[in-house]
């Protein structure tokens, strides 16, 4: 097994290191309905894929009152 022969300085390690970070999802805006949503995703607001529906869109009941 080989070991390197010289070691790294710590400004190589650094550039090396710099694109190790954490980056936001890219977002796009739905065709559609024009919410954001992942590219190449399926629109989870009204369910279209590529100008069709692929799955029914999600009813959001925001009825807080429960009879318990």
């Amino acid at each position: 097994m080989q070991a390197p022969k010289q070691k790294q300085s710590h400004s190589r390690t650094a550039k090396r290191r710099s694109q190790h970070k954490i980056v936001a999802p890219t977002l796009n805006a739905c065709p559609r309905c024009h919410s954001p949503r992942r590219p190449h995703c399926v629109c989870p607001v009204c369910g279209t894929y590529a100008g069709r529906e692929v799955v029914a869109p999600v009813q959001q009941d925001h009825d807080h009152e429960h009879d318990h």
